[in-house]
């Protein structure tokens, strides 16, 4: 089993959720937060005075799938997420020990 987190622009975010939805992924997990990376951020002008806004707005979509469809994930959130300027966003992959569903009890796959 496969915890992926992307972390993309918000306005993105619908696209995402149709893909993985279309592959057969059946619950996220999406948290809204602050990043910046290559982009450094950007100045904006308020009221006058110029300040820089160093943490930029985005979106971190987390799934918990099957190892097997890694790949498929991983290609629906690049081309869902994908305008080819920088920000774009990241994907991250980690190995996930154990899964629990809290109602039934069920772990592992069967908990996915």
């Amino acid at each position: 089993m496969k915890l992926v987190t992307a972390v993309i622009k918000p306005f993105k975010l619908d696209e995402v959720r149709e893909a993985l939805s279309a592959i057969g992924v059946q619950g996220i997990t999406v948290t809204e937060v602050k990043g910046f990376g290559r982009q450094k951020g950007h100045t904006e002008l308020y009221r006058g005075a110029e300040y820089v806004v160093d943490f930029l707005p985005k979106v971190k979509v987390e799934a918990a799938i099957k190892s097997e469809m890694l790949d498929q994930v991983i290609e629906a959130i690049e081309k869902s997420a994908n305008t080819g300027k920088i920000g774009d966003g990241k994907i991250f992959v980690t190995e996930l020990e154990q899964v629990i569903r809290i109602r039934t009890g069920e772990t592992g796959a069967d908990a996915l």
